[in-house]
């Protein structure tokens, strides 16, 4: 270890950030010991990408001190922070899809011993020793665009440990792991810190950083507005910390008794991917369906939206048969679908927010071979305020909007063609703790209106707090029918496991 336990690692002082104007950052004290988990947590825009980007050199404080392992450094860039030992471990993991597990793993090392040729016998050496630390075992040769997210991730820790890292930075670490990848995900951490390596999680899921964090921070608006050890905390005082305001856990509404049968599964099969899918759906229900990653929940969904075409089965909608395999007719149907990635899937990133609502209704304000813009615009904007997106003008791009926002125009565009039947494929995804709970008002509220929706998800919570009923999968069947209203989260979580 490069600095003593009593020592903190990084001390950031009074740190101010300002962009044109606008204080992202407000004289923000910040330390990390050696060792130390520390959760920082915030909702979208309360500071903290930007108190990373300072920690790891990419932005230059405006105001304050930065103190890395006892030295003061007036100005940090990105190569100073990593020769400090300071990694960053992205969303993306930002690794090269076409190089092997061991190329990845190796890069930042060989690169600074300034060779002029690659070495092949030094890369694999390099790659086993992190990987041996950690106690994985992932093939070294394996491009790393072939492997499961959560063995990219653990490849993404491994580069970091090779280039001796003292502090690991991991942005939403879990969002996209399941539950046994994120337990196994703690006990590296676990390991790590009892190795002197200081870790900051940067994420959404709260319970899961509470448990292997020793501090939290709590930032919102650019101000630090909680910090103390995390057995201070649970997910309800942190939510408050967070947002402002309580977020109580609301159960879900109640299906009106006699309520009709919206939507009809029968023997659903697609070889490969999911087999013998029977289930109904009625007016205003929430049906949760979940699984372990593999288990066929994200084929399902797409097969009931037309993107997967079954080799057998039947999709009815009040009673009359959709077409499988094919989008339109679902949509004709009255079947609406938000995927999980909203970014490749789901949005037109790069036009507006109106653009973005519109595309769906084009014909329904079109005459004469022209679209009324009057009429579609008031129609979105509508939609956009009975979701409170929040946005400064509708012609901005939705590329802009925090990924609550994000996930209300999704949700703006379907609902604007008024659907029977709601798919929503991990509707609270990378969101944070104030939108999500927002979202599951909505989709209380979608019910409370008839809707029938299907909430496809691995979030525990949200699916207890959303559902009427879940059902489990594995291995691409139904394994469970659970009633929402009577399963606990630990019962919910060893059917997913067991």
């Amino acid at each position: 270890m490069s600095s003593d336990q009593d020592t903190a690692f990084i001390e950031l002082r009074a740190i101010t950030k300002r962009y044109a104007g606008v204080t992202a950052l407000d004289s923000v004290d910040f330390t990390v010991m050696p060792g130390e988990a520390v959760c920082l947590a915030g909702e979208n825009g309360s500071g903290k990408s930007t108190l990373i980007k300072i920690i790891s050199g990419v932005e230059p404080a405006t105001e304050g001190l930065v103190r890395i392992a006892g030295q003061d450094h007036p100005s940090l860039n990105p190569r100073i922070s990593a020769a400090a030992g300071i990694m960053v471990i992205f969303q993306d993991f930002s690794l090269f899809p076409n190089l092997s597990v061991a190329e990845n793993i190796a890069f930042a090392t060989q690169l600074a011993k300034h060779e002029r040729f690659f070495q092949r016998r030094a890369t694999r050496a390099i790659a086993r020793k992190a990987l041996d630390r950690i106690g994985v075992q992932i093939d070294l040769d394996a491009r790393v665009e072939t492997l499961p997210v959560a063995q990219k991730q653990l490849v993404a820790i491994c580069r970091a440990l090779a280039s001796d890292a003292q502090l690991i930075i991991m942005d939403e670490p879990t969002t996209a792991l399941t539950e046994k990848e994120v337990r196994r995900l703690q006990g590296i951490i676990r390991m790590l810190k009892d190795d002197g390596v200081a870790v900051i999680f940067v994420s959404h899921k709260l319970a899961e950083v509470l448990d292997v964090s020793e501090k939290v921070v709590v930032l919102r608006n650019g101000k630090k507005v909680a910090e103390g050890p995390a057995s201070d905390f649970d997910t309800q005082s942190l939510t408050y910390h967070m947002t402002g305001r309580d977020v109580p856990e609301v159960p879900p509404s109640t299906i009106p008794a006699g309520a009709d049968t919206l939507m009809t599964v029968q023997r659903l099969t697609k070889n490969g991917a999911f087999s013998d899918i029977n289930f109904d759906l009625k007016s205003g229900e929430v049906l949760g369906i979940t699984g372990l990653l593999g288990s066929g929940r994200t084929s399902v969904a797409k097969a009931l939206f037309g993107l997967v075409t079954p080799d057998q089965g039947r999709i009815a909608v009040d009673g009359d048969a959709v077409r499988l395999g094919d989008p339109q007719a679902a949509a004709l149907a009255r079947i609406g679908y938000v995927p999980e990635d909203r970014l490749t899937e789901g949005l037109f990133l790069s036009q507006s927010i109106l653009r973005n609502v519109a595309v769906g209704r084009l014909d329904a304000h079109a005459a004469g071979g022209f679209v009324n813009m009057t009429t579609l615009t008031a129609e979105a904007t509508e939609w956009l305020g009975r979701l409170k997106v929040k946005a400064p003008d509708v012609t901005a791009p939705v590329q802009s909007l925090s990924g609550g926002n994000q996930q209300r125009v999704a949700l703006a565009r379907w609902l604007s063609r008024a659907p029977r039947v709601l798919i929503l494929n991990g509707p609270s995804v990378g969101v944070d703790v104030g939108s999500k709970a927002d979202i599951h008002d909505i989709i209380r509220d979608l019910a409370g209106q008839g809707i029938g929706i299907i909430v496809i998800s691995d979030d525990l919570p949200e699916l207890l707090t959303t559902c009427h009923r879940i059902l489990v999968m594995r291995d691409g069947r139904i394994i469970d029918t659970l009633d929402g209203a009577s399963v606990t989260e630990d019962d919910l979580a060893h059917r997913l496991a067991s």
